[in-house]
């Protein structure tokens, strides 16, 4: 035992010994990627992939690993897929489903004009023309039914032929918008059967029942107005998915709805809180879903009651500062899920369903973070200026001494309503920005999912308003510290992070020295004639721009339109932006750029022809990192 002792304090002087550095944009870059693939048909082990990229080789490589749910040393294996149960197949064999892009529509001038080979002309006569990062050509995703033999597709039937419409959903749908009813005998599949611009004015999907036997198609969601996505069936045949109630708003609180083929009922309708991500049980009794919660995101689980009119309680079961943001698989009374904070990239747990207790099951960035001195994260309550207490998270440098003065940013979340929780970003990553030397302030400032319905609503068509004096508050409770040197404080965020970026630049009263605003809105008037998904901009702006006898409108496009307060930026500030960003176009990069080159601000513009809202491929992303503390160091320092 006095061995056993010893050589675990020797390890433990070792790690501390090594533990010399901070995060560099290279080490950030390297650290694997880890993502489940599934738990294997016996229920013993968990199949899961890891992406590793080599900066000198500027390459990536994946691979896929087995691991025992009781935790040991990873194998590594080949065709991990197969080790899982198979959704694409139907539950007799005799069938698999996919999805495949399927030309309807002429759009190219060669496609009205065969002699015309060498056309490079886009002709539209409608909405959408283009998408988050690709223009719309003609073809639309669909939902094919295969027939087997010896494993190997014989035929293969379009279950929605010449329909302009996609399955799964793009931009970001995947196989979990078409699944098998247990029977075998219909395809369930998510889709918005809307085109031009009533796609691009609606949120309205909905879910489709296919019948194999009578080709007969029926909306299982009809009425239902809202996002209706997910489906999932229980081992008891009962239909799950999640729903939102208002058409327009893909912020809305979203429910978990069960359906037994007669009747539905809404399982979260009375609990104050949005859903993520569901999983039924094995034996369908209850449901086990994430949410977001006071700037985490936790396992929570809610009985299936049948369709009785009594409404079931919602439970949490995991509680910390982390996030739970993926379920694996259950496995008797273990669940499989992901989970990061802001300083551990995503591992594998597994949760104890008693009691909630979790157990790291991978260690695949174990032996990096060892070497690595980490920055302590601390949850402050601030007090609003309409007396509400809001979470803001601070992160602190490495080696922090409260004695000493740092530099402070203010980071400013996207979304505009998503959860500023523990997540571990390889683009936005806090443990790098305090590796530099910096203190981050990150506010769960109004319309952020977590802290209420009424919170996560409050956003909506007030852009300008309290969530912005919610950002000053939080920096002006976390500078009045000693430890903050509030001659250089920074202001930095994206997408509507970078809305809050150039907002602030003509309002912040001297506060800031530098800002840094990555694909944010700069003028709404021309977002609004430029963006894709219009219903976005429609429900928070409350209306297009020319309709002068809309009140609510007209305040957004005047009292929270950065554009119209540019006269008063007088602070430098650099823009990166996306050239196949069509959520927020590049008209609104550019447009600040040049509004500030012109004022004779010092300004820099970082543009990214090839990436969309995100910054994607590596060595750009490298890039990315370099220019974004060389222009902290710069004007901050």
């Amino acid at each position: 035992m006095k061995k056993r002792i010893l050589a675990c304090a020797l390890v433990a002087v070792a790690l501390g010994a090594n533990a010399q550095k901070v995060m560099t944009p290279e080490m950030l870059l390297q650290l694997g990627r880890v993502n489940a693939i599934g738990i294997t048909k016996d229920g013993k082990s968990v199949v899961y992939g890891v992406k590793t990229y080599s900066v000198a080789d500027d390459k990536s490589v994946r691979k896929q690993y087995i691991i025992p749910l009781t935790g040991g040393t990873p194998a590594e294996v080949k065709e991990a897929e197969k080790m899982v149960a198979n959704n694409r197949l139907s539950p007799d064999g005799k069938y698999s489903i996919s999805s495949n892009e399927v030309k309807v529509k002429n759009v190219y001038g060669k496609d009205y004009y065969p002699e015309m080979k060498n056309s490079e002309v886009m002709i539209y006569d409608n909405l959408t023309y283009r998408h988050w990062d690709t223009w719309e050509d003609g073809a639309f995703g669909h939902v094919f039914l295969n027939t087997l033999k010896d494993g190997k597709v014989i035929d293969s039937v379009d279950i929605m032929p010449n329909e302009m419409f996609d399955t799964p959903q793009k931009p970001f749908g995947g196989d979990e918008d078409f699944i098998w009813k247990p029977d075998g005998k219909e395809i369930i599949y998510v889709c918005k059967k809307k085109f031009g611009k009533d796609y691009a004015l609606s949120t309205n999907t909905d879910i489709y029942s296919y019948n194999l036997e009578t080709k007969l198609t029926k909306n299982l969601t009809e009425g239902m107005m809202g996002y209706d996505m997910n489906p999932e069936y229980s081992s008891k045949g009962v239909l799950a998915f999640t729903s939102m109630k208002t058409d327009g708003n893909e912020a809305d609180k979203k429910d978990i709805v069960a359906d037994n083929g007669v009747n539905k009922i809404n399982l979260t309708r009375a609990w104050d809180g949005t859903v993520d991500d569901f999983r039924w049980s094995d034996d369908g009794s209850v449901i086990y879903f994430t949410a977001p919660v006071d700037g985490t995101e936790q396992l929570f689980m809610v009985d299936y009651p049948g369709m009785t009119k009594k409404m079931p309680q919602v439970v949490q079961l995991t509680k910390g500062n982390f996030d739970v943001h993926g379920i694996v698989g259950q496995a008797g009374n273990q669940m499989v899920v992901s989970r990061t904070d802001m300083n551990h990239a995503n591992e594998l747990y597994v949760v104890n369903l008693t009691n909630g207790s979790m157990t790291q099951l991978t260690h695949v960035n174990d032996a990096a973070y060892a070497t690595i001195t980490m920055g302590k994260i601390e949850a402050k309550m601030v007090t609003t200026t309409d007396n509400k207490q809001m979470l803001v998270w601070v992160i602190y440098p490495p080696n922090f001494d409260a004695t000493k003065k740092y530099p402070t940013l203010l980071y400013c979340q996207g979304g505009p309503q998503s959860a500023l929780s523990q997540f571990y970003s390889f683009r936005w990553n806090f443990q790098l920005m305090a590796a530099n030397g910096y203190i981050v302030v990150a506010p769960n400032r109004r319309g952020m999912p977590g802290h209420g319905v009424e919170w996560n609503a409050q956003i909506s068509k007030d852009y300008g308003g309290q969530n912005m004096q919610d950002y000053l508050s939080a920096i002006d409770a976390v500078s009045k510290e000693a430890y903050v040197d509030k001659s250089k404080m920074g202001c930095i965020g994206a997408s509507y992070g970078g809305y809050s970026v150039y907002y602030l630049a003509g309002m912040h009263q001297k506060r800031f020295k530098t800002f840094i605003a990555h694909d944010g809105i700069f003028d709404w008037r021309t977002m609004y004639g430029t963006t894709e998904e219009m219903w976005f901009v429609n429900n928070d702006m409350g209306g297009p721009y020319w309709d002068k006898d809309n009140a609510v409108a007209q305040k957004s496009y005047s009292e929270f339109n950065p554009v119209n307060f540019v006269k008063k930026w007088d602070t430098p500030i650099m823009i990166i932006q996306g050239g196949k960003d069509y959520r927020v176009p590049i008209e609104q990069g550019l447009g600040a750029f040049q509004a500030a080159q012109l004022q004779g601000i010092k300004s820099k513009l970082l543009y990214f022809p090839n990436e969309n809202h995100w910054v994607l491929k590596e060595q750009n992303s490298l890039v990315w990192q370099h220019e974004f503390y060389k222009w902290l160091k710069e004007t901050l320092n």
